[in-house]
């Protein structure tokens, strides 16, 4: 059975950072990649960045240079970086791999 676990959502201000995780069982990011989407309210769920099973990343435009996919192969875990956050990053997280996706983190930024 697949399982993906988001984790390290939260408030924070504009201009913070937040890291969120992705712990999957049953399915190896080293061989299937993973992918962050987002979903704000009242928006279609998007593509924020992903990372292939060789490791090339690619990255929504209003994120480039300000988030930073990786994994941890050892541990199986997917890893989202996310600095210089703005209010318009709020939504709720959601990490993906092939068909499988996780539950989602709610990430608000606000002051």
């Amino acid at each position: 059975q697949v399982q993906l676990v988001e984790s390290g959502g939260g408030l924070v201000q504009p201009g913070g950072s937040l890291r969120l995780s992705c712990a999957a069982s049953g399915i190896n990011f080293s061989w299937n990649g993973m992918a962050w989407y987002r979903q704000a309210p009242g928006k279609e769920r998007e593509l924020v960045a992903r990372i292939s099973r060789i490791g090339i990343t690619n990255y929504a435009d209003s994120v480039k240079g300000r988030f930073t996919i990786s994994r941890d192969n050892v541990k199986n875990i997917g890893l989202l970086q996310m600095n210089s956050l703005k209010p318009e990053d709020t939504a709720v997280y959601y990490c993906s791999s092939g068909e499988y996706w996780g539950q989602g983190t709610q990430v608000t930024v606000s002051s």
